[in-house]
């Protein structure tokens, strides 16, 4: 739900069956949904709890609180969650009629994106749309705009923990408006890292932690937004004068057609990804729809290529002005000025000289079964280096590209978590030859988007890219990889961000549990890479790394001695298996043979902890039991099925507790993260709550896994568990991404997609008592480690 419209959205393996089903519900939701009295209780608190999430984020309450001073009638200026006392207090006849009133066949637009039959969708439209009725009484006509902003206006929040942050919000156009192109480019020219002006103005000078703009696409005239996050120290008052009067200065410092161009790539090379994104794409385009046609999506597109220099100079004198400007925080008082009125704009006229382009070509159909990938997969192995390789057709030629980097041993690592962090964090910065914006800019000319993380002595790497600049991006990846600038100015702007979001995560209830199992019966010493550091230590490790002990870090442990790979997507596999091999070749660490560390052998300690997070209006708990056993257990497959139908699957047990009936929460789940290779796994269970229901809470989740235990599932349970679970493996294996990383997974243990056929098979054949005899073999509720967090005084 959001400010133009309401989505009900579904993703799903291909299959004709699921969107019949899908289209069928769909079809007899939009007319016959029964808004029944006894769920809105429990319906209710779910809300509730979800506005609750929302309100311990400060910078999410800041959005709200800057979009109401901004406006004065518009229901822009309205979080669509509403207020608490409305969710609370509402009555079941005012939702049949807001049901009745617009749920209709009217008011909707169905998009479905990916692969189907179009002729088979047209028939499925034709027999479950088509009879549905038009209601006698039109549908309302709305009408209101707010005047135009005549003065500045200020809004203040205060609340305790994370960091000081700025907020400044400029009324802007209707979607449809010629000037939505000029508003995109003018968000990106301002907000975008490294180039953007407030980034430079602001980041790099040490006012602020990070920067950021946002300019959302929406049928009446709406805002564009620009952020800035600080570091704890780092003056307000300075940051806030930078900020005011790079954005309300453009008139004497105007826009440069290098900043335009690099924009407009940049914006448009994030449409490509979204157009090529079937899921991506089917949202998009229903906010199109929601501006009234569906094929805006495409001429604010043709929009923007062709924008001018001169449109966005206009466009930004003539809204970046004090008088139509809300400041979250404070602001000096400067004489005001008008921006033009808002207006509303005429789709209908704007899309009558509107020419689509060629439609693009259609990706394979492609079955993602075990067989069929194992059957493209195309293997390699040279030295440590081991591939893989699954050529198929992709919208836009899309080519995932994963891999993952054995770093250090045990003993070597020691004491060098931060600097890994740190020194993983400066890659995509730059390089000896090329400067952090021109790595930017060079990834933007090639449509790629690449991302470095580091964790327990790996070092992953995760490329997204086109096969025709496959082998470019591949070759500038490894320039990162190898040859990084690593500048002392950009780790102190990096640990900036890093100590901001450390600062606010320690007031975060989710955060703070989470840390304390990590922490609980932690056997590793301080130093030790598996070590449970503290926040004070992970904020004392990290202020001492200096740029010498990254330079040291990268020339002592990165090179290619121990490599995973997986590329999955449109491709050359002859030259792109060429690239990736001359990208790892001759690289060589100056010391250290790379050995993966062990898995953490954390012995179960029963345990209930208890967290005061004052002012947060959201409360988390976290269960935990270590398992010892790994994901080559033999009984993987009945963990798996047991923990579905425990706490993972949509009808889970927990889900059904908590979400369904008890309305408790919004958020429940349970997750095991599976060790590959060493018996070092965890379970755990979360939920978020109203902190004046702990006890509720604490309660249902402890019964309903003490109940699964004692009687286990019935037989529905486990064939509907079944059904689900094996349709969520088939989609994950449709997605690259995700395909990417499992192959990733396979190479280092060095199986084949014959492993994936075998746990499917093995999932199929389950029983009702072999899951019940696995979980009670391996979960163990008095060997549960409990964390609770929030505000839980009494009001």
């Amino acid at each position: 739900t959001w400010l133009d419209r309401t989505n009900y959205f579904a993703s799903f393996a291909a299959n004709d069956d699921n969107l019949r089903w899908f289209m069928d519900w769909l079809s007899d939701a939009m007319v016959n949904s029964h808004i029944a009295a006894a769920d809105l209780t429990t319906e209710m608190t779910v809300v509730r709890n979800e506005m609750e999430m929302g309100e311990n984020s400060p910078e999410r309450s800041m959005l709200e609180k800057t979009l109401a001073a901004m406006y004065q009638w518009h229901n822009y200026g309205k979080s669509t969650i509403g207020a608490r006392s409305d969710v609370e207090q509402v009555d079941i006849e005012r939702l049949r009629a807001f049901y009745r009133t617009w749920y209709r066949p009217d008011n909707a637009a169905l998009v479905i994106s990916g692969r189907f039959d179009p002729q088979l969708v047209r028939q499925l439209v034709n027999q479950y749309f088509a009879p549905l009725a038009k209601p006698a009484a039109p549908l309302p006509r709305l009408y209101t705009l707010d005047p135009v902003q005549d003065g500045e206006r200020e809004v203040t929040l205060r609340r305790r923990g994370g960091t000081p942050s700025l907020m400044v919000g400029f009324h802007s156009v209707a979607g449809a408006h010629p000037d939505q192109a000029a508003a995109e480019v003018l968000s990106l020219i301002m907000g975008e890292t490294p180039a953007g002006r407030l980034h430079q103005q602001l980041t790099q000078k040490q006012l602020a932690a990070g920067t950021w703009s946002w300019t959302p696409v929406l049928h009446d005239p709406g805002f564009i937004l620009f952020g800035v996050t600080l570091a704890p120290g780092q003056d307000v008052r300075a940051a806030r004068e930078a900020l005011l009067q790079t954005l309300e200065g453009v008139a004497d410092k105007p826009f440069t057609s290098e900043e335009l161009e690099r924009a407009r790539r940049r914006w448009l090379k994030n449409w490509e990804q979204v157009f090529n994104d079937p899921e991506q794409l089917g949202v998009a385009l229903s906010e199109s729809v929601a501006m009234g046609d569906w094929r805006y999506f495409f001429l604010l597109r043709d929009r923007v290529e062709k924008v001018s220099l001169a449109q966005v100079q206009a466009f930004a004198q003539s809204r970046l002005l004090s008088a139509n400007r809300t400041l979250g925080q404070f602001i000096p008082t400067e004489a005001p000025s008008r921006a033009p009125a808002p207006a509303a704009v005429n789709l209908a006229q704007e899309m009558a000289s509107f020419q689509p382009k060629v439609a693009a070509s259609s990706a394979e159909a492609f079955e993602a079964t075990p067989a069929a990938i194992e059957q493209r997969a195309v293997r390699q192995q040279v030295d440590g280096i081991r591939g893989v390789q699954i050529p198929k057709g992709a919208r836009g030629q899309r080519l995932t590209w994963y891999a993952r980097i054995v770093v250090g041993d045990e003993s070597s690592l020691k004491g060098q978590a931060s600097v890994a962090v740190l020194t993983t964090a400066l890659l995509d910065k730059g390089t000896r030859s090329l400067t952090r914006q021109q790595v930017q800019d060079r990834l933007d000319q090639l449509n790629a988007e690449v991302r470095f993380s580091f964790r327990q002595g790996v070092l992953s790497l995760v490329v997204n890219t086109r096969r025709d600049t496959a082998v470019a991006t591949v070759e500038l990846v490894a320039e990162m990889l190898r040859q990084p600038r690593l500048e002392s100015a950009t780790l102190d702007e990096i640990r900036r961000q890093k100590l901001a979001f450390l600062e606010q995560a320690r007031r975060e209830p989710q955060a703070i549990v989470s840390n304390a199992l990590d922490r609980h019966a932690n056997p590793y010493p301080r130093g030790d890479l598996r070590h449970g550091r503290t926040f004070d230590e992970i904020v004392q490790d990290s202020q001492a790394v200096t740029i010498d002990q990254v330079r040291a870090f990268h020339q002592r442990f990165l090179g290619a001695a121990q490599v995973q790979w997986a590329a999955v997507g449109e491709q050359d596999p002859a030259a792109l298996r060429k690239a990736i091999h001359d990208a790892f070749k001759g690289w060589t660490t100056q010391q250290v043979r790379p050995q993966r560390l062990a898995g953490a052998q954390i012995p179960p300690r029963a345990t209930r902890m208890e967290f005061s997070t004052p002012d947060k209006q959201n409360a988390t708990i976290l269960i935990r039991q270590p398992l010892p056993i790994s994901d080559r257990h033999e009984d993987y497959a009945a963990m798996v099925l047991g923990n579905f139908l425990l706490g993972q699957g949509g009808n889970s047990r927990l889900w059904m507790r908590l979400r369904e009936k008890g309305g408790l929460s919004y958020d429940v789940r349970s997750t095991i993260q599976w060790h590959p290779h060493d018996p070092a796994s965890t379970w755990e269970a979360s939920a978020i709550f109203a902190p004046s229901n702990r006890e509720s809470v604490e309660k249902a989740l402890r019964e309903e896994i003490v109940r699964a235990l004692a009687q286990g599932f019935t037989d529905q349970e486990v064939a509907e568990g079944k059904t689900g679970l094996l349709n969520l493996r088939r989609l994950s294996r449709a997605q690259d991404d995700v395909l990417a990383s499992l192959l990733v997974r396979m190479e280092d243990t060095q199986d084949t997609m014959q492993r994936q056929a075998q746990i499917d098979a093995q999932l199929q054949a389950l029983s009702g008592a072999q899951v019940l005899a696995a979980l009670r073999r391996h979960l163990k509720p008095d060997q549960f480690a409990t964390a609770v967090a929030g505000d839980f005084k009494k009001p």
